[in-house]
């Protein structure tokens, strides 16, 4: 089980690989997943020891220079304490898998219009399978919900019908009228109402968007919790296991 955002501790005793079966070390392949990477407009988290943390997107897979190219805010207050790292390990998904991989020789490049992060390629990654989640759908007739402010109008309310929830996170029904929300963000101050005795606030971290096909328009949008703990931890469990018991029994042959 992994964290959404974190790189996986990969310190190992014995001599012995324990990451081995995780290893994509084929430079055809690590060019696949890193450009799906890159068509993808997927949030990049860029982590560094001490607690630094810097999210972006991967611009550019210059396979002849050898060079990732990321977008970067010269202004971000934790962009420098990344430069200055050591050591710095990128995390992504790619829908259900999560990717992971060190970054050697990170600067930042100015240019006439924007700023972006440049690194070197990297000779393998490791792909995860995204961590083992039970996830169920809320039934549409309950209308579950989330309540939150747009990441980017404050003054926008939002009403969002959640269409799945996990303990490690939710999927949310975009309109296509509402404003684009792009991955990356925190949403912060959530109120989630799955039915009556289920209901908590928390934050999210959205981690992709993409769209609904083929019954609804629309986006979806994938999310992690934040800090999901104490009460709304629990509610959250015991909403999925009574779902998982509905599902038994609604399954042929249970009866």
């Amino acid at each position: 089980m992994f964290d959404d955002t974190r790189p996986a501790a990969l310190d190992a005793a014995g001599s012995a690989d324990p990451w081995g079966p995780f290893r994509v070390g084929r430079p055809s392949e690590v060019l696949a997943l890193l450009r799906q990477l890159r068509d993808a407009n997927a949030a990049v988290v860029l982590s560094a020891p001490g607690g630094v943390s810097y999210t972006c997107t991967l611009w550019a897979v210059d396979q002849a220079q050898g060079r990732l190219n990321f977008s970067a805010d010269d202004s971000h207050p934790q962009l420098q304490s990344l430069l200055a790292a050591n050591e710095v390990v990128a995390v992504a998904y790619l829908d259900s898998v999560k990717l992971q991989f060190d970054l050697q020789g990170l600067l930042l490049i100015r240019g006439a219009q924007a700023c972006a992060l440049q690194s070197e390629l990297p000779a393998q990654l490791l792909r995860f399978q995204r961590r083992d989640a039970y996830r169920v759908r809320a039934p549409q007739r309950h209308a579950a919900s989330a309540r939150l402010r747009h990441p980017a109008i404050p003054e926008m309310a939002l009403c969002l019908r959640v269409i799945d929830v996990s303990i490690g996170g939710c999927a949310l029904a975009v309109p296509a009228d509402v404003p684009p929300l792009q991955p990356g963000h925190v949403l912060h101050g959530v109120r989630i109402e799955l039915d009556a005795d289920t209901r908590f606030e928390i934050g999210l971290q959205l981690h992709h968007v993409t769209s609904i096909q083929p019954d609804e328009t629309g986006l979806r949008l994938g999310c992690g919790w934040l800090r999901l703990e104490g009460g709304a931890e629990r509610a959250l469990q015991r909403y999925i296991d009574l779902a998982q018991r509905r599902q038994r029994l609604l399954a042929p042959g249970s009866a």
